[in-house]
């Protein structure tokens, strides 16, 4: 029986099916708030001892979300997962993700410096991917992000339509590689998407905490970065963040220690 680990799209690991088996095993190590740190020290073992074929590893918007975003760090830790799945023969499903601040419709001195560390994140991601050969979806596309059917009420999180539009992806990029059991999911959603009296509901509870929490550990740093990115804007110097922040990208990627060889899945 093949296995499968992690989500397809949040915070962490999930994994998925061997094509010489008639079945698979599914299970979800993600939990909700995941750091990549998280993902390394908690998911990661749990994910070994379960042997996937397939493991996505979806992870880095709750990282760009803390005042403790260190991109050197997130690499170092998304690299880890990634060698040691790949190590033990796991073909890795991963995906760039959406700009937060667009996401949340941010005011541009807010949302600027959360763009720019999601393109750290975005640009470290396609740089594992190709270094370990993983299935990766481009999940970052203006039309994807414009399309609000695909997301949920937190904006964040793709409802069941996104999540039905990035399997079929998913799928026909694996099919290209052999690895696809069956036909591909419906794209069309089972159930009706949430109402604006549901969505209501969720901002008013899970919502509202969420920015309790978020507001006591990242707002205070995010005012202080928007301070910084209108006065480099009143300068005229805005392009110095971009370059500050290119050349700790380029850092910690030069950091990474070499990549190991690929096995075959099931080795």
């Amino acid at each position: 029986m093949g296995t499968v680990a992690g989500p397809v799209f949040g915070s962490g690991l999930s994994a998925g099916p061997n094509p010489a088996e008639p079945a698979s095993t599914f299970r979800n190590f993600a939990t909700s708030g995941a750091l990549t740190r998280d993902v390394r020290a908690e998911q990661t073992p749990a994910a070994l001892a379960f042997a996937p074929d397939i493991a996505s590893v979806v992870v880095g918007v709750n990282d760009t979300l803390r005042r403790s975003f260190d991109i050197a760090a997130i690499a170092r830790a998304l690299d880890e997962v990634c060698a040691a799945l790949t190590a033990r023969g796991t073909v890795l499903l991963t995906a760039c993700l959406p700009d937060p601040g667009v996401m949340l419709g941010l005011p541009a001195p807010l949302a600027r410096p959360l763009a720019r560390r999601q393109r750290a994140v975005n640009t470290l991601v396609h740089t594992l991917s190709a270094r370990y050969g993983a299935v990766h979806l481009h999940a970052a596309d203006p039309a994807w992000v414009a399309d609000r059917s695909l997301w949920s009420a937190d904006r964040l999180h793709p409802g069941e339509r996104g999540h039905r539009v990035i399997a079929a992806r998913f799928h026909a990029m694996l099919t290209t590689r052999g690895l696809t059991l069956g036909p591909p999911p419906s794209q069309e959603p089972e159930r009706p998407p949430p109402g604006r009296t549901e969505a209501l509901l969720w901002l008013a509870t899970a919502g509202a905490g969420w920015l309790v929490r978020r507001s006591a550990d990242l707002l205070p740093e995010l005012l202080w970065l928007a301070g910084g990115e209108l006065r480099h804007l009143a300068r005229g110097t805005a392009d110095r963040l971009d370059r500050r922040a290119e050349h700790a990208l380029s850092r910690a990627l030069t950091a990474l220690p070499p990549a190991v060889p690929l096995a075959r899945m099931g080795e």
